[in-house]
């Protein structure tokens, strides 16, 4: 139940976006939100605080709020990541909450049952959670130099290190060596993991990889990049923002880099 008197973090979703005040999640007491409360669900705690979701309709006021507005969960990256996590929880609770209404084993409606987090099937009962993609994402690095490529939907010009989904009876590792061939022409070796990041667009997790060059001629699959590259310290692009475990990636093999 809601204390009503307690302050707590709220993910508030319409259309797969976050209610946002100055960039921010709300930190209000259950009484500030002037909404219908019946469907809050706790996703986790932050600080000691609970962190709530609460989908709101298309007909949705923000006005009885703040001065907030909607925005996309890239907008929190600068905050803590262990709030940007719950916050992407949140999303990804609201992507199945829409496209896993109906039951893919006998065609029934589902509803959301808030005490396992799951779609229970009205037909046959059945129980079908929040479906993830398992995606790579991966720093190459030639002795100076790191991999960085170009993709069409950055329109900004920025740079970023080389991802892609994990196929079918695929590992992890021959996933890395596929999409590093396939998209640049360049074959890797010494793959090894670094971290994971949940990616809530719209439902991803990213599993970070380091790697080193082993031979190949860079040759951009224009199909899916826009531009590939060598890049030394000195000579850096535009690159993905901080938060993101592709800036990570690439900040950890810069001071590898800076190191020898």
């Amino acid at each position: 139940m809601l204390e009503k008197q307690e302050k707590a973090y709220w993910c508030i979703v319409k259309d797969r976006q976050l209610y946002l005040e100055d960039q921010q999640l709300p930190l209000k007491e259950p009484n500030e939100i002037e909404v219908d409360l019946e469907n809050v669900v706790e996703v986790g705690r932050y600080r000691d605080r609970p962190v709530y979701w609460l989908e709101a309709s298309a007909e949705f006021d923000e006005s009885g709020l703040g001065k907030g507005e909607f925005d996309s969960l890239r907008a929190l990256l600068t905050i803590d990541g262990e709030l940007f996590n719950l916050a992407g929880r949140a999303i990804q609770l609201s992507h199945m909450l829409h496209s896993q209404r109906f039951c893919p084993q006998c065609g029934s409606e589902c509803r959301l049952v808030h005490a396992e987090l799951a779609m229970a099937c009205q037909g046959c009962h059945g129980h079908h959670y929040p479906r993830l993609s398992p995606c790579v994402i991966v720093a190459v690095r030639n002795q100076d130099k790191i991999l960085l490529a170009q993709h069409p939907r950055h329109k900004t010009g920025m740079y970023t290190v080389i991802a892609g989904f994990v196929e079918a009876g695929e590992t992890l590792e021959q996933c890395v060596a596929r999409e590093v061939l396939e998209e640049t022409g360049i074959h890797v070796t010494n793959i090894r993991y670094f971290a994971s990041q949940p990616w809530a667009f719209p439902s991803n997790l990213m599993m970070g990889f380091l790697a080193d060059y082993q031979s190949g001629e860079l040759n951009p699959d224009y199909a899916e990049l826009t531009d590939a590259l060598w890049a030394t310290r000195n000579s850096l692009p535009e690159l993905a923002p901080p938060g993101t475990i592709a800036r990570a990636l690439i900040e950890y093999t810069l001071t590898l880099m800076g190191k020898e």
